[in-house]
């Protein structure tokens, strides 16, 4: 166990990713890890993963160091350098598991299935949250159309204050019937006849009286007559 098991790992992953991996030194290399994301439209995510053996690898686990590729496209779940931690605590089972054996092989793919699986929880997560926000809209909309559910109770509360609305309906009837009659009761001032006119002194030739008025003439002719 030794250099010539980390001779071999290497002859092995270039083979693998003979076009993702790029050497940095003899024990030091960086392997591009593109993610596979199903129904994205989107850029695929890259993250490189930078392997450097100690001199007891196998036997002891390879130092790890994970980053966005360069110049790539952020994508909407996944951001390397907040989650490269994450990432590289999840592999530490596996780092356990597969001590005094080659790999390198086995950390990328792990790797690669925990970060599609955390880009596909974060993405179906948004998609809950977006479906249950339209709902929401759509039960607020929908109170608009709800009525109050009928039952014994209901009814007798309308009953109620339905009759309560065709008394008090009825007693502004009454009132307005009463005012109307009353007002029909106050008459305008009797009109004097004429002999009432003469007998309160305001008779002259030019009044006209009705059938109980007396003309000043005839008046006249009666206090001669009496003399």
């Amino acid at each position: 166990m030794g250099r010539e098991d980390q001779v071999e790992e290497r002859e092995v992953l270039d083979s693998i990713f003979a076009d993702e991996i790029t050497d940095i030194s003899e024990t030091e290399y960086r392997i591009s890890i593109p993610l596979d994301i199903p129904d994205d439209e989107n850029e695929p995510p890259v993250m490189l993963l930078t392997v450097r053996y100690p001199d007891e690898y196998p036997d002891k686990a390879p130092f790890l160091e994970l980053a966005a590729s360069q110049n790539a496209s952020p994508h909407q779940f996944l951001n390397v350098a907040d989650d490269k931690a994450q990432l590289l605590q999840d592999l530490q089972a596996t780092i356990e598991e597969n001590l005094g054996m080659a790999m390198v092989f086995t950390l990328v793919s792990a790797l690669k299935d925990a970060a599609e699986q955390l880009v596909l929880e974060r993405r179906n997560a948004a998609i809950r949250a977006h479906e249950e926000k339209v709902l929401a809209a759509e039960r607020e909309e929908n109170k608009k159309f709800d009525g109050t559910p009928v039952n014994r109770e209901t009814f007798l509360k309308w009953r109620e204050s339905f009759l309560q609305e065709i008394e008090e309906a009825r007693l502004r009837e009454e009132e307005e019937k009463a005012a109307e009659m009353k007002k029909a009761r106050i008459k305008e001032p009797a009109k004097l006849t004429g002999r009432q006119l003469w007998e309160r002194g305001l008779a002259t030739n030019q009044d006209e009286g009705d059938e109980d008025e007396i003309p000043t003439e005839d008046v006249q002719k009666l206090t001669v007559q009496d003399s």
